[in-house]
């Protein structure tokens, strides 16, 4: 199976092709960056195709980031995916960040549990968690920190994500220190190629993945002018 991974969705601007069957990467390229996704992806995408030596039309299927993370970053990326979909008659599939995260890392501490985290602002994290043999514990959610920070009770933890370091500052010094503590601006785009090779599309959709409204409010419309004055 070849398949085309995208993750725009954090600090970090990234694509690469995978070919299932040589069980390797033909091609991967990955730049940190808070703002600019929209002006990077496209060429980015152009340039791993082109050093795979693929088609479009060659792909089994395309694999992108869905969430949480930057509502501008995910909206780039999902439409990216969406429209290469289409063009190519293929199927798109959708990851979460969280769980992007957590496949990189489980196993590694032994049976330590994984502890994903994302800054969700204002005090607040996204939060997954999952055993060291990749069951699910607790479901992504958006928790204050001294919320996520409870999850000492599953043992001594191996924390991963761009708020790993949050939680590592805070955690209680009477429980079960951290094992380790990958503070990754953004999970690797190889691990979402393989997670995308296993995911159903049928059940895992490329459309959005939030778990909170977004910060920005729309403005409120000006009263009109009759209904100012009356």
């Amino acid at each position: 199976m070849l398949i085309l991974a995208i993750d725009t969705a954090l600090e970090a601007c990234a694509a690469a092709v995978l070919d299932t069957e040589a069980g390797e990467l033909l091609a991967r390229e990955s730049q940190l960056m808070k703002r600019g996704h929209a002006e990077a992806l496209m060429p980015m995408i152009a340039r791993v195709m082109q050093s795979a030596g693929l088609a479009f039309t060659s792909l089994d299927r395309i694999a992108v980031t869905v969430g949480p993370g930057s509502f501008t970053g995910l909206r780039v990326g999902i439409s990216a995916a969406r429209g290469l979909a289409l063009a190519a008659k293929r199927p798109a599939v959708g990851l979460t960040t969280l769980s992007a995260y957590a496949a990189g890392v489980v196993g590694q501490s032994g049976t330590a549990p994984v502890i994903s985290a994302i800054d969700a602002r204002h005090d607040h994290v996204y939060v997954q968690i999952v055993a060291g043999d990749g069951s699910q514990l607790v479901r992504p959610r958006v928790a204050a920190v001294d919320a996520a920070i409870a999850a000492s009770q599953f043992g001594a933890p191996h924390l991963v994500g761009n708020a790993a370091k949050i939680l590592a500052g805070r955690w209680p010094k009477d429980g079960p220190q951290p094992v380790a503590v990958d503070a990754q601006p953004a999970p690797d785009i190889g691990w979402i190629a393989w997670l995308g090779a296993a995911a159903n599309p049928d059940t895992n959709p490329a459309r959005p993945f939030y778990l909170k409204a977004p910060d920005a409010k729309p403005a409120i419309p000006p009263l009109p002018a009759q209904a100012a004055t009356s």
